[in-house]
């Protein structure tokens, strides 16, 4: 393993360690974050992917008889 792989594991070894403990002391402040989060969550998840949805390869397949879209 290289010198640059066993770094990076180390340093997010360490992150995730200390990220439990830091949740684990301040759960309750942490929650109080959770609406703030689901809000800013919509906007970002517009701002990569929009209102199209993946609906990928519809032009791929031939439309049914009964398919109005």
């Amino acid at each position: 393993m290289s010198w640059d792989r066993r770094w990076t594991l180390f340093t997010a070894s360490l992150a995730v360690i200390v990220a439990f403990f830091v949740l684990r002391e301040h759960w309750q402040h942490a929650l109080g974050f959770t609406p703030y989060l689901v809000l800013l969550a919509c906007p970002l998840m517009h701002f990569f992917h929009g209102h199209g949805g993946h609906r990928h390869g519809h032009r791929d397949r031939p439309a049914d008889s009964g398919d109005i879209t």
